[in-house]
């Protein structure tokens, strides 16, 4: 099978491309690299390989081109094509816990001679079954519908504190309402979540910059700034010296 005989594509509805993971979507790639991380663990897929990225997490990736190119299929599996799959073919599933935010998938060639084919809404329901004929248990990942269940708010903070997403998603992601994150933020970590998470952005990024030697036009974006002179400024502010002055 020549995976350059795939097309690169999008099947499924639009979704953010954030570092909170809104809906379960497979990755197969086709050409260049990409490597992702997920607060604690890192992940590489090369050519020819493909994952299941899973909903309800925060990740952050990236793209390496081979040749000047970047080709990958995307498939989304959102919760209103999975219900409908499941009604109509009667999936049943059970609990399921596990901080695996990319889930490796048993390789088969069924995968690539499927997406030589035409590109409409079948795809992703003959791409479902297949991935469930040959990973068994992925069925207790894709149809658990329900919301993240309440977790340590310390331990998950300090693992993801890099993830450059508002207060609201950490708040969701811990099973927790606004109010409720803020209450335990404050009596966990005693300080507010928009304080807190400054620091340690900026902290981390003095560790990286001083300690590890690299450049504040990298290590702003990798610590969750979306913005070079708002980093650079706070940075100042914090340290009394500016990142670039601090790496000479």
């Amino acid at each position: 099978m020549n995976i350059d005989q795939i097309k690169s594509c999008y099947i499924g509805p639009h979704i953010s491309p954030e570092a909170f993971i809104s809906e379960h979507f497979f990755i197969y790639l086709l050409k260049g690299k990409m490597q992702g991380f997920d607060g604690h663990k890192s992940y590489s897929l090369v050519p020819g390989q493909y994952c299941m990225v899973r909903k309800n997490n925060l990740a952050r990736y990236n793209k390496q081109k081979e040749n000047d190119v970047f080709k990958k299929v995307v498939v989304i599996f959102d919760e209103a094509f999975l219900k409908t799959y499941q009604q109509k073919y009667g999936v049943v599933s059970k609990s399921y816990v596990s901080n695996d935010v990319f889930l490796h998938l048993n390789k088969t060639d069924l995968i690539p001679q499927l997406l030589l084919q035409p590109e409409d809404e079948t795809t992703r329901e003959r791409l479902l079954s297949v991935l469930l004929k040959t990973n068994p248990g992925l069925e207790n990942i894709l149809f658990d519908f329900g919301s993240p269940s309440k977790i340590d708010l310390e331990s998950y903070m300090n693992r993801n504190f890099r993830f450059n997403v508002a207060v609201q998603r950490f708040a969701y992601l811990t099973g927790r309402s606004l109010t409720a994150f803020k209450q335990d933020f404050k009596r966990v970590f005693n300080d507010t979540p928009g304080r807190w998470l400054l620091q340690k952005r900026l902290k981390e990024a003095y560790f990286l910059i001083d300690k590890e030697g690299q450049r504040p036009s990298d290590v702003y974006i990798e610590v969750g700034f979306e913005d070079l002179s708002h980093f650079s400024y706070a940075f100042k502010k914090l340290f009394g010296v500016s990142p670039t002055q601090l790496r000479k």
